[in-house]
């Protein structure tokens, strides 16, 4: 059976773009009603479609892998990006208002569009989250209504690159799907993975990424800081490699035996793994160059932890999330350099979710689970209504009607055309009957005449 009523949802990153469709309950829960992803490696850098035309086709793949899950066309799709280029930018506009004036809701709209219009050309805003308002030296949440001669807003301006969002827009155009809305993934990761009390007391989000590695943090339930990265597990990936190997052996070496703690092994005789080549590779040297990258990494978000002013009104902690929170004692490390006890990983949403078979629980669907619950819209194409000739009316069912109709009217033909001479030879055989029974039989004669047409009639469109 088709499904009518969903929410379709794509994700790009570095690594593959994935894409969903589902149903919000009315118990909060969510319905996957379709799944499915797409390498991205060949067509996406650090967040950032560099082909488009590569980047269409893999959307196409998408889609339509989606929409026969669904048995339905998709009209529309949210988005998820991030980014390299992406980052947040604080901004505050002023003024001042007549003696005795109120604020507005006018006037807090043109602050929003004044901050909009603030960004030069080559940067695109993303996403505008307002901070606290400033009426006369007060802090307000909300200002409408209250009366002051100064009103100062102050905006968290998410900003990227204007290619980020042109790059996307021109592969949609090519699929011929809508984008119902722009969400950073960011954004639609925290509703996956945090509480309301987390984002009210204080909490940061480190996700790893393939590329990318990226640092929310959130207090009173509002989006104080963002940045990216240039950095992710395929840095680790590459350092492996000068073992004189390729990529995707890397890559194997470190799912089997990475470690964010090089571990100190007593004992003549170390640990060692065999590679698929026959080569024995010791752990702790692989290791060794894991543990390098890593703290790098590390020491980054610790920086940036700092310079964000939040470092010590984390109440909630630190949430590590993304395929490489995988890594073994990496907890542990992030502790460790960060001297922040409270860490915890995110290997799934907290919220309940049905037919999720197909979706990993390794930390790298939590942004895909996020853009299903920012939706708001059905992203299901309607089907064209077909009208129904001197009827007037729509629907299946009236057309099912029709079909059945047609043949009745087309025997009444050939009905009308009998010869007289057929009937004839037929009256001398009957036997004579009252008035009565003539009638009777005048009655039954039309109706199995009408019926042995019918079925003669039909017999055709087998």
């Amino acid at each position: 059976m088709a499904t009518k009523d969903f929410i379709a949802a794509i994700e790009l990153s570095s690594s593959k773009i994935a894409g969903i469709a589902g149903k919000k309950n009315y118990d909060g829960s969510l319905q996957v009603q379709a799944y499915a992803q797409e390498d991205a490696a060949t067509f996406i850098r650090k967040g950032l479609i560099y082909n488009v035309d590569v980047a269409a086709n893999a959307l196409t793949s998408i889609i339509n892998k989606l929409q026969n899950q669904l048995g339905s066309k998709i009209a529309k799709v949210y988005v998820g990006v991030g980014g390299q280029s992406m980052h947040t930018v604080k901004n505050c506009i002023s003024r001042t208002l007549n003696e005795g004036d109120k604020i507005s809701q006018e006037l807090i709209d043109e602050l929003y569009k004044e901050n909009k219009d603030s960004i030069g050309n080559d940067t695109s805003i993303l996403e505008v989250v307002p901070q606290e308002y400033i009426a006369d030296n007060h802090t307000e949440v909300n200002p409408v209504g209250i009366v002051a001669q100064n009103i100062t807003a102050q905006y968290m301006n998410i900003v990227a690159r204007s290619i980020l969002k042109s790059n996307l827009e021109r592969s949609l155009e090519q699929v011929g799907i809508t984008m119902a809305d722009l969400i950073l993934s960011p954004l639609a990761q925290t509703k996956s993975i945090l509480t309301d009390s987390e984002m009210r007391s204080g909490c940061a989000i480190v996700d790893f990424g393939a590329d990318t590695t990226t640092l929310s943090i959130y207090k009173n339930n509002l989006l104080r800081f963002l940045c990216v990265l240039p950095l992710g597990m395929n840095n680790v990936v590459k350092d492996i490699c000068t073992l004189q190997m390729e990529e995707e052996d890397a890559n194997w070496l470190l799912t089997q035996y990475g470690s964010a703690i090089c571990m100190d092994e007593e004992g003549e005789n170390p640990a060692t793994c065999t590679m698929r080549d026959g080569r024995t590779i010791a752990i702790n040297k692989l290791n060794d160059i894991v543990e390098a990258r890593i703290e790098e990494i590390l020491q980054n978000i610790v920086n940036l932890l700092q310079l964000s002013g939040y470092e010590d009104n984390l109440f909630a902690g630190v949430v590590l999330t993304g395929g490489g929170s995988n890594l073994p004692n990496l907890e542990e490390a992030f502790k460790k350099k960060s001297g922040i006890e409270k860490v915890k990983t995110a290997k799934f949403t907290y919220h309940t979710v049905h037919g999720a078979n197909e979706l990993s629980k390794d930390g790298t669907t939590g942004t895909l689970i996020g853009l299903l619950l920012s939706g708001t819209e059905n992203c299901c194409l309607p089907e064209e209504e077909k009208p129904i000739e001197g009827d007037g009316q729509q629907g299946e069912l009236f057309e099912e009607e029709v079909i059945e109709e047609a043949p009745v009217q087309e025997v009444k033909k050939p009905k009308e055309e009998k010869p007289k001479e057929e009937e004839k030879p037929q009256k001398p055989a009957k036997p004579k009957k009252n008035f009565f029974s003539k009638f009777v039989d005048k009655i039954q004669g039309e109706l199995f005449d009408g019926d042995d047409d019918f079925n003669n009639s039909d017999s055709n469109f087998k």
